[in-house]
């Protein structure tokens, strides 16, 4: 997020900036990121920022000078049956915002070469644009173009404390001295819930674990397997390097940024692949070849908060993304570059994903109880 924002800033002219990283840059949730990139969301503010994102993600090397990886693979959601009306719902309002998208039935799936399971009463839609890219591409692909727009970014230092003075921010304490703002941006994953609660600012914002397997289904399975999102599982997956595919699980233990199990379970491990073994063929013989957990950084609501924060001038937050960041990031980017610049947005109006919507009884609703897909 720091990385796009400053990218951003800099191609409208803002240069004169500094990035703090306390470690390296993607160090965080970046770097444990699934990158899946698909549309499908309940509200036209997330759906939009996904579209226009992909939009960027394809042309990345176009626009940074580096590629992103991206890598087109189509994704597939599947829902129970009394999900089916809200998923139409939200692939209708999809298509009014052009993205490419559309109900599929059992055959299609099959067609996919995964298991379907209509008898049980299922419900499926498609994006066939859509795919996956590389964290680290994308990261260094922003930095390095931030660079040499002439931004400053400091690896391996710590922002310990946002200086404030009366109404309005002064710049940040770090471990190696104070720097002198008048803005400064909080986009410190899951640590921005920390450095905000020390100015009083309580978003509700929590820490969720998330784990991440990759199986490897052998040579037998020559057929790559799509992105799915499978509600009736509990699971999201995405095909990785040969016949590796990469599983997501998990959102209900929440847990402190620094001190996590980085690892995986084998409880949990034992359960995801016997239901993945059910939607894709040859996952239950498919062999562990790894895996790791991070942190989604999570709102009330599992939208993010964008924007300035009402009473400390100068003080702007792109927090609390709850799983949805990566792909969101060209995006935010762009918006929160209309922000700080006191520009109108020319992309989307984000003023709905302020951080004055909780108090004021304005949460973002979704149409699933499965909170990731928002």
């Amino acid at each position: 997020m720091g990385c796009s924002i400053q990218y951003n800033l800099a191609d409208r002219g803002m240069n004169r900036t500094l990035l703090v990283e306390k470690n390296v840059l993607g160090s965080g949730s970046t770097s444990r990121s699934q990158a899946i990139l698909r549309m499908h969301y309940s509200n036209p503010e997330t759906a939009v920022m996904a579209w226009e994102s992909l939009k960027v993600f394809r042309n990345f090397e176009e626009i940074t000078g580096t590629p992103s990886g991206f890598t087109e693979t189509g994704y597939l959601l599947a829902v129970p049956e009394h999900y089916r009306k809200p998923m139409l719902e939200n692939v209708s309002m999809q298509q009014q915002l052009g993205i490419d998208a559309a109900e599929v039935d059992f055959r299609f799936v099959e067609g996919l070469g995964l298991n379907a399971y209509p008898d049980e009463g299922e419900a499926y839609c498609w994006e066939p644009l859509s795919g996956f890219a590389d964290p680290y591409s994308v990261t260094a692909g922003y930095a390095d173009r931030s660079r040499t727009l002439g931004c400053d970014i400091d690896i391996g230092n710590q922002v310990k404390r946002i200086n404030i003075d009366g109404d309005r921010v002064v710049g940040v304490k770090t471990s190696t001295g104070d720097v002198h703002s008048d803005k400064v941006i909080v986009a410190a994953g899951p640590w921005s819930g920390i450095l905000l609660s020390e100015l009083g600012l309580d978003f509700g914002i929590k820490t969720v674990r998330h784990q991440v397997f990759l199986l490897d289904r052998g040579d037998q399975f020559a057929t790559s397997t799509p992105i799915i999102g499978d509600v009736n599982f509990g699971f999201s997956t995405r095909p990785d390097i040969g016949n590796v595919i990469m599983v997501g699980v998990g959102e209900d233990e929440v847990v402190g940024p620094s001190e996590y199990n980085q690892s995986v379970d084998t409880e949990m491990l034992n359960k995801t692949q016997s239901s993945l073994a059910r939607r894709i063929p040859g996952v239950q013989d498919a062999t562990f070849v790894g895996g790791w957990s991070g942190l989604f950084t999570v709102t009330p609501d599992w939208h993010p908060i964008l924007g300035k924060i009402d009473g400390i001038e100068g003080l702007y937050v792109a927090v609390g993304f709850s799983g949805h960041g990566f792909k969101l990031s060209p995006m935010i980017g762009q918006v929160m570059g209309d922000l700080v610049l006191g520009q109108t947005s020319k992309s989307i109006d984000v003023s709905s994903l302020g951080a004055d919507r909780f108090e004021n009884g304005r949460p973002m609703k979704s149409r699933y109880d499965m909170q990731v897909l928002a």
